[in-house]
């Protein structure tokens, strides 16, 4: 097969890798998407299993792409207020946009509509999009790299950019270790009906096992869950008839919705940490969960990697070029600036992320007692609040 000469090489078709692609596609930039899946991401006829919740940064830039208005709004889960209560105190906080004076908090949307529609705009745009690709080799030289996929396509660049995931395989062949937590939890993920409507309302409950999240979707009477179980609890829930784990859910969420029933059988995925010690090799950079991975705790992990894109994108588009080539020192510099804000943004994530699980999993009776003070003085600090939702709303 051919050579196929470009300007960036992104491996991975993800929100990350896709949105990143659209961005630099926008502009002018000649860029080659590589993803392992053999067929395009398309727009689902189902429901499915994954949602994020983005939030006001994330879906800014969605809507500066062209890509938020592809976006089905039946598919839209805009949610106004946030309930984040401790079970073994009763102790809680409240959000609500309008005490922030926005129109929402954030929209939950299923993973695979968000793909498909960034597949969408960019398909419109030109960028060259590639499918079942498994990369063979990648070799770097002082002024380009070159990728070989295991079927004898070959591509060219200036830049490759590891959006392929937290088994980044990029990563891999770039030698970087990595800082790991094994948090021995699943987080179990469904769909559930609700007998009592959701009200625009996402609910975090911290129960003894793991926090459960009911997030608001565009179904007045339908919620998206991830529960963080020990593994063990968590294989023994997914084997339960639906009545039982209906009747589990029901009782964990305290009756808030009144009775929960399966809208499609349940799942479940490991929680861990993960955190790339370097991020820029050469002509070679991580970006989203390839670069890092968070507990699943406040719903950030797609914002955190969003905002990944946006800043290498606007990083990239400052650079000037000469007959099409980024200056090498330029390129570096680039490169480096983004390392260091995203470290920055990641590494506070994932230590407010750690917090949280170690406050709200220690059960000592001192602990629960100065857990259950914290969150009662903060529910009446409205400008504490205000600070929380503004760093939430964020890249």
């Amino acid at each position: 097969m051919g050579l196929t000469k470009t300007q960036v090489i992104v491996v991975g078709g993800g929100m990350v890798g896709v949105s990143l692609a659209l961005a630099l596609a926008s502009k002018g930039k000649k860029v080659a998407l590589l993803e392992r899946a053999t067929e395009p991401k398309a727009m689902p006829d189902q429901p499915t299993l994954r949602v994020s919740a983005l939030n006001e940064a994330s879906q800014t830039w969605l809507e500066q792409l062209g890509v938020w208005s592809l976006l089905p709004p039946e598919k839209l889960g805009y949610f106004q207020r946030m309930q984040v209560w401790d079970d073994s105190s009763g102790a809680d906080i409240q959000f609500s946009a309008a005490s922030v004076d926005k129109p929402n908090l954030g929209c939950i949307v299923e993973n695979a509509v968000i793909e498909a529609a960034l597949w969408q705009k960019a398909e419109a745009l030109g960028v060259q999009l590639e499918t079942g690709v498994v990369i063979e080799q990648i070799e770097e030289s002082e002024d380009d790299v070159h990728v070989q996929s295991e079927d004898g396509r070959h591509f060219l660049g200036q830049l490759l950019v590891a959006a392929d995931g937290g088994k980044s395989q990029v990563r891999a062949t770039m030698n970087v270790e990595t800082s790991f937590r094994d948090y021995e939890q699943l987080g179990v993920v469904t769909t559930l009906t609700t007998e009592y409507p959701h009200e625009g309302s996402a609910r975090q409950m911290f129960l003894q096992g793991g926090p459960l999240a009911l997030l608001p979707m565009a179904n007045p009477n339908e919620v998206s869950i991830v529960w963080s179980l020990p593994t063990l609890e968590a294989k023994a829930l997914l084997e339960q008839e639906p009545q039982a784990f209906d009747q589990a859910v029901t009782a964990a969420a305290g009756g808030r919705l009144g009775l929960l029933k399966q809208a499609m059988k349940p799942a479940a995925f490991p929680l861990k940490m993960q955190y790339a010690e370097q991020w820029v090799k050469g002509r070679m950079v991580l970006a989203g969960d390839a670069a890092h991975t968070i507990h699943p705790l406040a719903g950030q992990g797609a914002n955190l990697g969003l905002g990944d894109a946006w800043y290498l994108a606007e990083q990239l588009l400052t650079l000037g070029s000469l007959n099409g080539a980024w200056d090498a020192a330029k390129l570096q510099k680039s490169l480096r600036h983004y390392e260091r804000a995203r470290k920055t943004a990641a590494v506070k994530q994932i230590a407010t992320m750690e917090g949280f699980h170690r406050l709200f999993t220690e059960q000592h009776p001192a602990v629960r007692f100065i857990r259950s003070l914290g969150l009662s003085a903060t529910q009446r600090l409205d400008k504490v609040k205000a600070f929380f939702l503004k760093q939430a709303n964020e890249f």
